[in-house]
């Protein structure tokens, strides 16, 4: 059974929409990106235990429900997904940021890593992986590889834009990982680029060509 989920909030697809075009300035793309990551994080983190804690308010004191634990870790891969956690952090600022970077060889489309920065207990943390685009699905598998080779199990990978062929090969290789994204595509091109996709998402945040 398949474990992705689109999250099809009209918010969400209705600044897509803006995000994928052709004539949206760097500056809009960063704020689309920002936005979208926070709007999906309400999906992303339904699932948060909770636990009771008692306060006080102006009337009573009562038990009231606050999250249990702070053990969770947002692990961009870079470039691109550096663009994605701010707008997480905004939801739970207490959470710690690793960093997986990786570039793609022109030549032969595979992933390449280059950094892995991670926080000393990444074992005991719930991680969200996030990265714009879940294309042949290559540094999605290479950056789920290096967090296992550390201990870590409670990963989720959380994308904009997937393509089918992606999907397939993260869920192929990490079958346990729930992927969540804003859209499924048609399919990928020659190239390796998603179709319709949003072009190079790390190239369209940053002002690189």
């Amino acid at each position: 059974m398949s474990k992705v989920q689109v999250i099809a909030h009209p918010l969400i697809q209705h600044k897509l929409s803006i995000l994928r075009r052709t004539d949206t300035s760097t500056k809009a793309f960063r704020e689309l990106v920002d936005e979208i990551a926070m709007l999906m994080g309400y999906e992303v983190l339904r699932d948060l235990p909770l636990e009771d804690v008692e306060i006080e308010t102006p009337i009573t004191k009562t038990v009231q429900k606050q999250l249990a634990g702070k053990k969770l870790a947002i692990v961009p891969i870079l470039r691109a997904g550096i663009g994605m956690v701010d707008g997480l952090l905004s939801l739970v600022p207490a959470a710690k940021v690793g960093h997986i970077g990786m570039y793609r060889d022109e030549e032969t489309l595979q992933p390449v890593e280059y950094l892995v920065k991670l926080p000393e207990d990444i074992d005991q943390r719930r991680i969200f992986v996030v990265d714009p685009m879940l294309a042949t699905g290559g540094s999605a598998i290479l950056a789920i590889d290096s967090l296992k080779k550390r201990g870590a199990s409670n990963i989720t990978f959380v994308c904009l834009v997937a393509a089918p062929e992606g999907v397939a090969a993260l869920e192929e290789a990490h079958p346990e990982v729930p992927i969540l994204t804003a859209a499924l595509d048609e399919r990928l091109n020659e190239q390796g680029y998603i179709v319709p996709g949003l072009g190079d998402a790390g190239d369209r945040l940053f002002g690189t060509k």
